[in-house]
């Protein structure tokens, strides 16, 4: 028989990548990470009123919603099989103050969209967020006093808000502003309020970062803010303090761990999961889901497989799932699949 070794085969010691990859059936055969619907998290924004949607320009596709609407957007999601939502309010200037005190009203924006959406769509997960930043008249995520965001006075308010979530129905707590000392302390005050059952997914890693525009957008705060976040969000050229702050919300009683943004962040996502194991999830913010949907609109790229492949990145940085205004979008195509 005729000897058809290749110098190729010398060369790589008849070890050949490109076999796995000859054909669909292998490449689905020895695929190491998926994307499915379980994986997704559907952030919404929730103004007052009823009927509304109203659409945010930063944020195509996005809207903001009354919560007659975000019970429909509920039953859409659950539908679909999207595990859990994420709200974000965005209230009436005259309720905004300098404390956020608006936070502390069990009848505020945020909990009767969680109410509403739990009596109607009761099998679909609510994740809530005790940052003051849609509360407050100056766009901080605390209190402000003089020129300094306050940590433990924010802390003893945060907890006291997230009694209230927790009471309206809310699942899972996620504090994202980023004081000291706040996972622990609202862990207490939810166990010393009979809610032991209620999680706390903790945005451990949040970073002060350039992809947070449309949100601020979103929620109405971008032109209150005074100053800007770098006193309590971290820098984004810090690995290792991120970790430091992200064990200190696994001691203190975290359940779940989030970095946020997402995408520059992908080492930060790979290097919590192995350094402590709990469920971590990324989530994928304003400008990322922006950036895409922008280059998309001017025919730049192709906005779907670029909105999957940067999901599945998660995936493969260690992630367990991603909050994402795609969330609809990925899981109507995942369903076709």
């Amino acid at each position: 028989m005729q000897d058809r070794t290749h110098l190729v085969d010398d060369i790589t010691g008849h070890r050949r990548m490109r076999r796995n990859r000859k054909a669909d059936w292998t490449r689905r055969l020895v695929q190491e990470n998926r994307l499915t619907v379980d994986d997704l998290i559907w952030p919404i924004f929730i103004v007052p009123g009823s009927g509304i949607i109203d659409p945010i320009p930063a944020m195509p596709g996005v809207n903001r919603m009354s919560i007659d609407k975000a019970v429909e957007a509920a039953r859409e999601a659950a539908g679909l099989g999207i595990p859990a939502l994420a709200t974000f309010p965005n209230i009436e200037m005259e309720l905004r103050d300098e404390t956020g005190s608006n936070s502390l009203e069990a009848n505020n924006l945020i909990n009767m969209a969680t109410a509403a959406i739990k009596k109607a769509v009761p099998n679909i997960g609510v994740i809530t967020d005790v940052a003051l930043d849609p509360f407050t008249s100056h766009g901080h995520d605390g209190i402000l006093r003089g020129s300094e965001i306050v940590n433990d006075e924010t802390v003893d308010q945060v907890a006291r808000a997230a009694v209230m979530q927790a009471d309206a129905g809310a699942d899972i707590i996620a504090p994202s502003e980023m004081m000291d000392g706040r996972i622990g302390a609202i862990r207490m005050a939810l166990d010393a309020a009979g809610h032991q059952s209620v999680g706390i997914m903790s945005y451990a890693t949040k970073f002060a970062s350039a992809f947070y525009g449309p949100y601020r957008e979103a929620i109405s705060t971008g032109g209150l803010l005074k100053g800007d976040k770098k006193t309590y969000y971290i820098d984004p050229a810090n690995g290792t303090e991120a970790i430091r702050d992200a064990a200190l919300d696994v001691e203190e009683g975290a359940d779940m761990l989030m970095v946020k943004p997402g995408l520059p962040y992908l080492d930060i996502c790979w290097r919590m999961k192995e350094a402590f194991g709990l469920p971590t999830f990324a989530y994928q913010v304003s400008g990322e889901y922006t950036q895409i949907k922008a280059a998309a609109m001017n025919g730049w790229i192709d906005g779907e497989r670029a909105m999957l492949e940067t999901l599945l990145s998660f995936k493969r940085a260690g992630c367990d799932g991603v909050l994402t205004y795609f969330a609809v979008e990925v899981a109507k195509i995942l369903a076709k699949r």
